[in-house]
């Protein structure tokens, strides 16, 4: 049975990956920066709540060792934790504005990754998903075609671009781990307000089968819920 811990999983795709995973036979650590929001949503689900805020470098070790301590490993992290940032004329941004979205959606994720390869490591296939977007790309921002193009949120394309990149460069590096990127697509959640026209069953497609793919299936990939996405 995989052990899968997911940050950000409270709400929106956290939660619906998290409902997947459970559904399928995984054990589930649903990871919440808000404890009592998070104790609620793994009570309904059957999972376990584990407190992080992965901003916070002793949060998230915290949170390595008490999965430590109680499930010794993990197979699968997905890495979903993420933030918008202000929603302000990009006249007006500072570079407060930035550090605060960079140190969810990237600087997170170097932290959870670095705090649980450790865990990782002890699992037969390791595998590490991060949750990115189509708004990190270059080529589907520049095309008319995709709703991508009409999006105008700096901070929040930088920071998903960032972390394709990111996630290419752990997959080089780390040949031991299976680390791949995830697009959702325009998915309704909290992060767009409700707007967007596919569920959150639909927007995890993609995050559930990098979950459970057989061993080998292969690593430096970005993936949408129809197939692979080019990384330009």
């Amino acid at each position: 049975m995989p052990i899968t811990f997911i940050t950000g999983a409270n709400k929106g795709l956290g939660y619906e990956t998290a409902r997947r995973l459970v559904e399928l036979g995984h054990t589930v650590l649903m990871g919440a920066r808000d404890p009592g929001r998070g104790a609620a949503a793994a009570a309904s689900l059957g999972a376990r709540c584990v407190p992080v805020d992965v901003t916070d470098d002793a949060s998230v070790a915290a949170a390595a060792a008490d999965v430590a301590a109680h499930e010794g490993l993990i197979d699968v992290l997905v890495n979903n934790a993420g933030v918008s940032g202000p929603h302000v004329d990009p006249s007006d941004l500072t570079g407060a504005d930035a550090l605060g979205v960079f140190d969810v959606n990237l600087f997170g994720v170097v932290r959870t990754t670095t705090a649980f390869l450790p865990l990782l490591r002890r699992s037969p296939d390791p595998v590490i998903i991060n949750v990115s977007s189509g708004l990190g790309s270059l080529a589907l921002t520049h095309d008319p075609s995709r709703i991508e193009s009409s999006v105008v949120a700096p901070l929040y394309t930088a920071s998903k671009a960032a972390l394709t990149m990111l996630t290419t460069q752990y997959a080089k590096a780390l040949r031991d781990v299976r680390i791949n990127a995830v697009d959702p697509g325009y998915t309704a959640t909290d992060l767009n307000g409700q707007s967007g026209p596919q569920s959150v069953t639909e927007g995890t497609d993609a995050i559930v089968r990098l979950a459970t793919e057989d061993p080998g299936a292969g690593s430096g990939r970005f993936v949408d819920r129809t197939g692979p996405v080019g990384w330009s």
